[in-house]
């Protein structure tokens, strides 16, 4: 089938947001397939929807298959993870301002009405964290927790706030899932 890339947008997001799209034809040119999927009612998340969306689009997983997401799209991913059978190994993922919990935010409370399986999630990929030293919504903390929880690399960047809000590229996640590619576990 070929490497699979999916790059997962953020809430309020739309594939045409931010870097997505940078991001889609850098990878194409790496010879991946890309799909920036429109993500369900983006301005009221919710996580069935979301995850049904994951499912359909996705199908079959296997080490050819990474994933990218950002902000709420890393929790979509963590999520979606967490469904898929024992054996299933893919790529890797890459979470740019991903998080761990609800942040007190009630509109992303379906994300989180369980806890993380965190063994689980760890056990199908290899994870690589961004984060931001001045996210106004995500603290760099969670990067952290992210680290310690999944085993990610984390990779801390100085003054990219929420990595949005006009930012078209994105190279550092690029560089991270390319590199990933080049150290799959093979398990």
């Amino acid at each position: 089938m070929g490497k699979r890339a999916f790059i997962i947008h953020c809430w309020g997001g739309l594939p045409s947001s931010n870097w997505y799209f940078w991001l889609g034809k850098k990878l194409e040119e790496k010879g991946y397939v890309v799909s920036i999927p429109e993500m369900p009612d983006t301005e009221n998340p919710k996580m069935g929807p979301w995850l049904k969306k994951l499912s359909e689009i996705i199908g079959d997983v296997d080490k050819d298959c990474y994933f990218v997401g950002h902000s709420l799209g890393c929790i979509a991913i963590m999520r979606y993870l967490e469904t898929l059978s024992k054996n299933k190994r893919v790529g890797g993922a890459v979470l740019v301002a991903g998080f761990s919990n609800d942040l007190g935010l009630k509109e992303i409370k379906s994300f989180f009405k369980s806890p993380f399986q965190w063994e689980k999630i760890k056990s199908h990929c290899n994870f690589v964290a961004i984060n931001s030293d001045n996210d106004p919504f995500v603290p760099l903390s969670e990067g952290h927790i992210l680290s310690n929880k999944l085993g990610a690399k984390l990779i801390k960047r100085h003054n990219m706030e929420h990595f949005s809000g006009g930012l078209k590229e994105l190279p550092i996640a690029l560089d991270a899932l390319l590199e990933m590619n080049d150290n799959i576990k093979t398990e």
